[in-house]
């Protein structure tokens, strides 16, 4: 999608859409031409007194340019602040664009309050666009308009910035929703593996990747206990950016890459189980954050760490009572084969011991639990460090990405015993989001700040919401790459 910055006069954007956002508080635009002024108060004015509902669409006449106007109230959008709604309109305003055959819109920002939302738009745009249709015969046709974003020239250089920096990181989102929505005989370990190497060649970060044997060879149990009844055997994918001033802190931000979740033995049910190719959102959002910074290029040091492996029954597979000892030592039962995730991180966490990062971020599809509590719009969070906790969540406002701190609650740990083991691998039926974060807990390098986030409500949707089709939203991207680029400014508790 292009996406340029325009400070002409609005009587002089050259597109066939224009659109402007109203809002009661906040003054998003500024009308330097008459004609256009004396319909927007005329539109306005029907906004307040209730007799327009939510938006106004007006046909120039011909030869006129604009050919059309589009205007949104914001009146009636309470559930989300004017950040989501800016994007939220335009994503809709494509569909509009679509619907009449515009090629090219115009995004009216140019009030000096509306220059913060330029990025949003941005990412409105880019995100609302996102198709994943490459397996459908019959496509939908659109093709992608050209968006002019209109603001103030004193605002010009900081819109142009904010354009770009928002258009790496959606384009992230986007990558990742991708790598979600394939079919999970598209993107195994393997070719997941694959993709990483790719993209880091691209990017100029370093890869590497551990198989199987490496993986034995060097002690990592987690993986390759999980993986051992797939046909497609584990990777352990390590992407690394290092800016050029050496800096003290070092962030990783770990994924669980479950390709595909059967459950292994203790299988799943058969409805919805084709979600769980989508199991491994959290590594997605990973590798779509890494390629994000390094583009943006921030000043701290950043670890992405994804545990790739595909849980499926099989002659080889692990069952439930079989114990395997993690990298730090301690013993776990696998009491249910379908609590997976934990057990591959135990790996990816002492990666991001070795690999001395000071703080780490994990993200994993990883209970059911969590969703139940919160649903799909809110992911579960919680942590050893509260200082590291809280920028998490701020980040995630600052980008829509919604979290919830869940208590780590000491007493907890006892459902995690077991006579056989250190560890069981299931804490039972209650506080299944809790005892997994305890339980991973266990498995964090000693010294490191840790917040643990389960995506697993938010990762995938049903229906349409905000400025999102169905399917992967990429959630998480968003929010570690702006916690990489603030990281500098975080301190441990």
């Amino acid at each position: 999608m292009k996406i340029s910055q325009d400070s002409k006069p609005l009587g002089k954007v050259k597109a066939e859409l224009m659109v402007v956002v109203v809002d009661q508080e906040t003054s998003l635009h500024s009308v330097d031409d008459s004609e256009l002024s004396r319909l927007l108060e005329g539109v306005v004015g029907g906004f307040q007194k209730e007799r327009l509902k939510g938006e106004y669409f007006h046909h120039f006449q011909k030869g006129h340019t604009p050919r059309a106007l589009l205007v949104y109230s914001t009146a009636s959008m309470k559930s989300h602040n004017l950040w989501e709604n800016v994007k939220t309109l335009a994503a809709r305003s494509l569909g509009v664009a679509a619907s009449y055959g515009f090629g090219s819109i115009a995004f009216v920002l140019n009030h000096k309050e509306g220059s913060a939302y330029v990025g949003k738009a941005v990412e409105g745009f880019c995100l609302g666009a996102y198709r994943f249709d490459k397996y459908k015969k019959s496509k939908s046709g659109d093709k992608d308009p050209s968006i002019r974003i209109v603001t103030r020239s004193a605002d010009a250089s900081e819109s142009k910035r904010r354009i770009e920096r928002y258009r790496v990181v959606s384009e992230a989102v986007n990558f990742a929703r991708d790598l979600v929505n394939e079919p999970g005989d598209q993107v195994y370990p393997h070719r997941l593996a694959q993709t990483a190497k790719k993209m880091a060649a691209q990017r100029g970060l370093s890869c590497t990747v551990l198989d199987e044997k490496q993986l034995r060879k060097q002690g990592y149990t987690g993986l390759n206990a999980v993986g051992k009844g797939s046909v497609y055997p584990p990777r352990l994918i390590v992407l690394k950016y290092r800016p050029k001033k050496r800096t003290k802190k070092h962030l990783a931000l770990v994924g669980k890459g479950i390709t595909f979740d059967t459950g292994g033995i203790s299988i799943k049910p058969s409805s919805g189980m084709w979600t769980m190719k989508g199991d491994m959102a959290g590594g997605a959002a990973v590798i779509g954050a890494m390629s994000a910074i390094a583009t943006l290029q921030p000043k701290t040091a950043v670890t992405g760490i994804v545990a790739a492996a595909e849980n499926f029954p099989g002659p080889h597979a692990q069952r439930p009572g079989d114990i395997f000892v993690a990298k730090n030592g301690k013993s776990v039962m696998v009491d249910n084969t379908d609590a997976e995730g934990r057990l591959v991180l135990t790996d990816a966490l002492a990666r991001a011991g070795e690999e001395k990062a000071t703080h780490i971020v994990d993200a994993a599809t990883l209970t059911g639990s969590v969703v139940r509590a919160l649903g799909t719009a809110v992911a579960g969070i919680m942590g050893n460090d509260s200082n590291l906790v809280q920028a998490v969540i701020d980040s995630g406002v600052n980008h829509g990405e919604a979290f919830w701190e869940l208590p780590l609650v000491e007493e907890y740990k006892d459902l995690l015993k077991t006579p056989y083991a250190d560890l069981n691998n299931i804490g039972g039926a209650n506080a299944g989001a809790i005892t997994a974060g305890l339980f991973l807990q266990e498995f964090v390098p000693e010294g490191a700040a840790w917040v643990h986030l389960d995506i697993a409500g938010p990762f995938i949707l049903e229906r349409k919401w905000k400025y999102y089709s169905e399917g992967a939203t990429g959630f998480g991207v968003k929010t570690m790459v702006d916690l990489a680029e603030r990281f500098h400014e975080i301190k441990k508790s």
